[in-house]
């Protein structure tokens, strides 16, 4: 999937950048401006010295610069009268040098001296030093107010800077995306061929506005994507603008919040404003439950922060001035806290629901996430697809990721099917802790807990067949027990929430039955089932003393909106429906206790085996179990043959498919994992 560009291509100035080539802290020259007076300074002192001074030059001392007069071997002599600095010429090299230096008297040098040279036919040359004016009189008087005037400057343009910084504080943080539109379009949107369909109208609208007017249709002012994280609503988002090509105000919801009051009013005013201005447009809000929250409901009462901001949207959507040729997007996996203000026709006036991707669609985001990826022919993209309901775009993304990651650790240079196996296994329950060391006593306990939960979900009818049994420490569980689903439900019957009870409750039962004791290993599976069974009583109606009634299902609980808030049962009823939960569950667990001592020989083949090879497959345990019991043991099936067409398998039929031709899937993602100690 194709994503917005992030950075401007070479050449072009920044999205946000003021024009003319200057930031926020001025013309970049003026970061030069001090290293530039520096090195003028240094030029000035500097260089003159370096330029008179001779470094190929003899030192001499004056008295040697006397012997060397007297023995013949000085040719010329220059006398600076301001310094006393001398300098000369040898007739002949001395000691490699050509020339010396040496330091003399001012004015002028004594008579003898002048004496010797004259005796000895040396060139005696007079200079002087000429006065700087700039040097010695202008810059003494220049420096102080120079750094009088830069330390001006540098306040006033601190104060500018933190004034332009307070007064922009109102604007919209929103990226205005115009020439460089994203270039997403409906065709790198895998999947969600609906929801593309009943989009495409806002697009229309944009693109043939028109059309609209004449027959005196109005279009949705306002769309808004829900749904669980991860489907794609904001790459939906970025598809409408790219087929449309009109620009695209892309903004959060937190973008709105400051600490100064009133400032998110002022940038949902800027943000319209800037919208106006480039009409046709859209506005795309990402997560705006963050701001949209329902006014009244916390303790703030109406007068907070967000309420202003959140009225001041309302106003701007459809308030006393309409707004033409705008259309607002927004997207949430909270549409229940939203104001119902916000959801009304004439603001949002259509809510699409981007559901988690269907089989179908999962093999085509599959198919996108793989393009890029090296992978090996024995990958059923098919396979991968129904092995994971329930998995957003995100999550399929992740998987193929992990998958690719696996096939490096191996050294593979391509992806198999053993890849996205581990890689289905470290999603789900997290990566093996190879380093933890168990007792044999306790590989014991977790092999019987795990057996247990693997020898119910065989043996009951309605239970979803056992995919892998682990006795090795992974993620924050010592064992685990993953079931897969033959096909994608959509609906949970009576019968299989109640076997998943069961299967749940097996790992305790086993515990007790073999040992004679429990365990904290049955913590997880106990919070499973109780919340099972407490649905069952009071929210699904699957209970006959309480009958077709249903409580709960709050959702989402703001801060002091439930302070006034009352159940809406009394005290009786609460006490039915934990009597209720509490027979639920103990004859589910008296169910699977008499299922575990009938099939006791199976219980221990799987746990023999746990032990011996610490995973299994389902078909090691229908091996195994069916063995023990010398009969087909497993429950009602409708086994899916390698042609497509569907067998119905009892218990104790021995007319089974031929092996291999049952057409369950390799890599499937467990629809429940039953996990032991952690």
């Amino acid at each position: 999937m194709s994503r917005p560009p992030t950075e401007p291509p070479p050449g072009r100035r920044p999205e946000g950048a003021p024009p003319g080539g200057t930031g926020r802290s001025g013309p970049s020259w003026l970061r030069f401006l001090p290293w530039l007076l520096i090195g003028l300074l240094a030029l000035v002192f500097f260089v003159p010295n370096l330029s008179q001074s001779d470094s190929g030059a003899k030192s001499l001392s004056y008295s040697q610069f006397i012997e060397q007069v007297n023995a013949g071997q000085v040719q010329k002599v220059t006398f600076n009268k301001t310094s006393g600095d001398i300098t000369g010429k040898f007739r002949e090299k001395v000691d490699g040098a050509e020339t010396f230096a040496t330091d003399g008297p001012n004015d002028d040098l004594p008579e003898r001296t002048l004496d010797l040279l004259d005796e000895q036919g040396v060139t005696l040359v007079y200079t002087s030093d000429q006065p700087n004016i700039f040097l010695d009189s202008i810059l003494p008087l220049m420096l102080p107010i120079l750094v009088i005037v830069g330390l001006f400057m540098w306040i006033m343009r601190r104060g500018a800077s933190q004034a332009n910084g307070l007064m922009s504080i109102g604007r919209s943080r929103a990226k205005v995306y115009s020439t460089e539109k994203p270039k997403t379009q409906f065709d790198d949107v895998a999947g969600y061929g609906p929801v593309k369909a009943e989009i495409a109208e806002v697009v229309d609208f944009l693109k043939h506005p028109a059309k609209f007017k004449d027959i005196g249709a109005r279009i949705p002012k306002g769309v808004l994507l829900v749904g669980p994280p991860g489907t794609g609503k904001t790459l939906i988002a970025r598809a409408v603008a790219g087929e449309a090509g009109v620009p695209f105000v892309s903004v959060t919801g937190s973008d709105f919040m400051e600490m100064f009051v009133g400032v998110g009013a002022a940038r949902v005013r800027d943000l319209f404003q800037t919208a106006r201005k480039q009409a046709p447009a859209i506005i795309f809000v990402d997560e705006i439950d963050s701001i949209g929250r329902k006014r009244g409901a916390g303790l703030g009462g109406g007068h907070d922060e967000r309420e202003q901001t959140l009225n001041q949207m309302l106003a701007e959507m459809d308030g006393f001035e309409a707004t033409e040729g705008i259309v607002m997007m927004a997207a949430t996996n909270r549409p229940d806290v939203l104001d119902p203000a916000l959801l009304r026709p004439g603001r949002f006036d259509r809510q699409i629901v981007v559901p988690l991707p269907t089989q179908d669609e999962r093999v085509a985001i599959l198919r996108v996430h793989l393009e890029n990826k090296k992978v090996s022919d024995d990958v059923d993209i098919d396979i991968v697809a129904r092995g994971t309901p329930g998995m957003s775009g995100a999550d399929l993304a992740n998987l193929v990721n992990e998958a690719a990651l696996f096939a490096v650790r191996r050294g593979a240079t391509l992806v198999h099917t053993e890849d996205f196996e581990n890689a289905r296994d470290r999603v789900l329950m997290g990566l093996k802790r190879e380093s933890m060391a168990l007792t044999e006593e306790e590989k014991e306990v977790v092999a019987y807990h795990e057996g247990g939960h693997a020898v119910l979900a065989y043996v009951l009818d309605n239970a979803d067949p056992v995919h892998k049994v682990t006795i090795l420490p992974t993620g924050m569980a010592l064992g685990v027990t993953q079931q897969l689903p033959t096909e994608e439900r959509h609906i949970y019957t009576q019968e299989f929430v109640q076997d998943s009870i069961g299967v749940a409750l097996g790992g305790r039962l086993a515990e007790e039955l073999v040992f004679g004791h429990l365990s904290t290993g049955a913590q997880n599976d106990l919070v499973r089932v109780t919340e099972l069974a407490r649905k069952m009583a009071r929210e699904w109606g699957m209970s006959e003393r309480i009958g077709p009634m249903a409580w709960g299902g709050q959702g989402p609980v703001f801060l002091g909106e439930d302070l006034m808030h009352t159940r809406d049962y009394s005290d009786e009823t609460a006490r039915v429906i934990d009597e209720e939960v509490e027979r639920i569950l103990r004859d589910e667990e008296q169910r699977a206790r008499a299922i575990l001592l009938e099939h006791r020989p199976g219980l221990d083949a799987v746990a023999r085996a746990l032990l011996a090879h610490e995973t299994i497959d389902g078909a090691e345990v229908s091996r195994l179990v069916d063995g023990a019991m010398g009969r087909r043991a497993g429950g009602f099936r409708r086994m899916r043959r390698a042609d497509g067409t569907v067998t119905e398998v009892r218990p104790g039929e021995t007319d089974l498919p031929p092996a291999g031709e049952a057409g369950e899937p390799s890599v499937l993602e467990p629809s429940a994992r039953f996990d032991a100690p952690t």
